[in-house]
């Protein structure tokens, strides 16, 4: 049989050069033989010349056969090399270790620490100043706004007393008007009754008439005697000085008061309404101490006695 039918089935096939490797083979083991064979023939020189002696031999003797080295063995076919085992998987890597830390830098922990506590007092400082900031400008528009209001009202104080100093300026006005219209009156009623008393006396006797014709001397204490206690003016006492109060009373012919009128200003708009008041409250003054009563009479009252 054939080398090809001798080879197993499921053998692997033979790989190319084994001829080559077959015939490199066979070289080294021809060297391999030779090498063998000279140092054997060697041995054998030197061992037959270090012996003297001969030996003689009646008979001929055939001389024994060089020793021949044996013949090479047949050289044996190389075996087909194995199939290479297939390749080990790849080794899982291990993952590489971390790295060790550090030692920690005191002198930079220290530094990085330094730095985060200034940062913070700067912040903080600017927080400040931001609150301070704000809480200036907060009383700042206080501040405006109480000047502003101080001013509004130092302005609402003026025109009031602006428009008092007027509306009294306005009162003496028409209070000055009605002093002049009522001496005015006064004057023409005194013509009038001076008249009359002319009228009805005789020639001899016009002086007695114009002398007779008023009021006695002491009715006008009577009169105030009379609307005194009508009068409420509890400041009397603190009145600077005594101003007095005139006012044309007129009368019907039983004393009755018919009307009042004030003809000349205390300055006192307060004493004037309580003794026009109390005048009106009394509604009739008396008599004369003749019993006569005047048609028209000017009182004067006074805050004190």
């Amino acid at each position: 049989m054939s080398l090809a039918l001798d080879r197993p089935e499921f053998a692997p096939p033979p790989q190319r050069g084994t001829g080559r490797a077959l015939v490199l083979a066979l070289i080294a083991h021809g060297l391999l033989i030779a090498a063998l064979t000279w140092g054997v023939r060697w041995r054998s020189d030197a061992d037959e010349g270090a012996v003297d002696a001969e030996l003689w031999s009646s008979t001929v003797q055939q001389a024994a056969p060089r020793l021949q080295a044996p013949p090479a063995p047949a050289p044996v076919p190389a075996p087909p090399p194995p199939a290479p085992a297939p390749p080990p998987p790849p080794a899982a890597k291990a993952p590489e270790p971390a790295p060790a830390p550090k030692a920690p830098d005191i002198a930079l922990e220290r530094e990085k620490k330094l730095k985060e506590q200034k940062e913070q007092q700067e912040r903080e400082l600017e927080r400040q100043q931001q609150q301070k900031k704000k809480e200036l400008e907060a009383k700042q528009r206080a501040e405006d706004e109480a000047q502003r209001k101080k001013e509004q009202q130092q302005k609402l104080a003026e025109q009031k007393k602006q428009q008092e100093a007027e509306a009294k300026q306005a009162e003496q006005k028409k209070a000055e008007t009605a002093a002049k219209q009522a001496a005015a009156d006064r004057a023409a009623a005194l013509k009038r009754m001076q008249g009359l008393a002319n009228a009805t006396g005789s020639d001899d006797s016009r002086g007695t008439a114009q002398r007779t014709s008023g009021p006695s001397s002491g009715y006008a204490g009577r009169i105030a005697a009379a609307v005194r206690p009508n009068i409420t003016f509890p400041d009397a006492d603190t009145v600077n000085g005594n101003p007095a109060a005139e006012f044309e009373v007129s009368l019907a012919p039983d004393g009755t008061i018919v009307g009042v009128k004030l003809s000349k200003s205390s300055g006192l708009p307060g004493w004037d309404d309580a003794a026009e008041r109390g005048l009106r409250k009394t509604d009739k003054l008396p008599r004369d101490t003749d019993g006569r009563i005047f048609p028209s009479l000017i009182v004067t009252l006074r805050p004190k006695r």
